[in-house]
């Protein structure tokens, strides 16, 4: 069988990091000259280290590995720089093949799934921080540095979004009181060595947080005037209807608290009765039955009851999605190149949890 892989002897190829990524430079591309300008440059520059009589010049070589290491801490030390790609997908394998070497990390599913852009994106933004949330509860001591800055850069401009445009702070700070108590668990434990990167570091990051968080706590919300119909003057049964759209129990009290009409619609057994049918099984609420006083059922009660011994179910816009045909991870909306007849055959969703579990090795 012929060879036709690149000769073992020669350099490689050389690449260049763009805003779309890194790019491989054919021959005599311009990219390339640019490159090897800049090395010409730098590779004739002689270093004198001062005296005539022990001047000593630096090779070729040497100069080119400074420059490099040079620039390589260059972008190290640029915690705002990121990769960008074009293609929204990331393929997941846990070893090394023939074909590919490594792993996929955590890291760089950050970066290739484009989690900064997702969290603009109303459908995708609850998902996300479930997602966060779910990583500061249980795999903080497991990120690397790179995962770390991906991560925390993500969770910044969450938190700024919702400082401008106000939308589910409560959210966000469940988030934030998670991920601070977690980190105040792990620092307690600096001597296990329980955290990647430097303790001082994570110090900072938990002062910003808690910064953070007395920032929500501040938030006020901006009243808008509107001199049109408002939610007040819909009638009871679309009202009714609007709550029973709903799957979280915090929302329908958040929403019975704007006006006497909605608490009262909010108060009702029925609506509570169909949220627990809805997250929970007839087994596991007849175990917590809580009668109230008249003797009926309390629906409301037994919701939050059910709530601290069973997950909910999780309803999100839009998710991730995993081609078991290509062991491709994506964003439904935004395709991967399957090579499935039939690809719709082959798509799973991917929870939050699920996602975790990806990554894990």
């Amino acid at each position: 069988m012929p060879f036709l892989g690149q000769d073992w002897r020669s350099p490689g190829w050389r690449w260049v990091k763009t805003e779309d990524g890194w790019k491989r430079c054919e021959p005599f591309s311009p990219a390339l000259e640019d490159g090897n300008n800049q090395l010409n440059d730098i590779s004739h520059t002689v270093i004198i280290t001062g005296d005539d009589e022990n001047e000593e010049v630096y090779s070729t070589e040497d100069c080119e590995f400074a420059a490099k290491k040079r620039k390589k801490d260059h972008s190290r030390n640029n915690t705002d720089s990121q990769c960008f790609y074009r293609e929204k997908w990331i393929y997941v394998h846990k070893e090394s093949t023939r074909e590919r070497h490594g792993y996929c990390t955590l890291g760089e599913a950050f970066n290739r799934l484009d989690f900064s852009s997702a969290i603009q994106d109303i459908r995708r933004f609850n998902y996300v921080v479930k997602l966060l949330q779910l990583i500061a509860k249980s795999q903080l001591t497991s990120l690397s540095g790179a995962a770390q800055k991906n991560y925390f850069n993500i969770l910044d401009k969450i938190v700024q979004k919702v400082m401008e445009d106000q939308y589910n702070p409560r959210l966000i700070k469940d988030l934030l009181q998670d991920l601070s108590s977690t980190l105040c668990i792990l620092i307690r434990g600096v001597g296990k060595s329980v955290l990647v990167g430097n303790i001082n570091i994570w110090i900072c990051r938990l002062e910003t947080i808690l910064l953070w968080q007395q920032q929500l706590k501040n938030l006020q919300m901006n009243k808008q005037v509107n001199n049109g119909l408002t939610l007040s003057d819909l009638p009871l049964h679309m009202l009714n209807n609007i709550l029973y759209r709903f799957s979280d129990g915090w929302d329908i009290i958040t929403l019975g608290q704007v006006t006497p009409t909605l608490y009262m619609l909010s108060e009702d057994r029925q609506l509570w009765k169909k949220l627990c049918q809805y997250h929970f099984a007839e087994k596991q609420f007849c175990r917590h039955l809580i009668p109230s006083e008249k003797g009926h059922i309390d629906w409301k009660l037994m919701y939050f009851a059910l709530q601290k011994y069973y997950p909910i179910k999780e309803q999100y816009g839009d998710t991730l999605h995993f081609c078991r045909h290509c062991s491709i991870l994506f964003w439904k909306d935004t395709g991967h190149p399957c090579t499935a007849s039939d690809p719709n055959t082959c798509l799973m969703p991917v929870s939050p949890q699920h996602f975790i579990d990806l990554f894990k090795f």
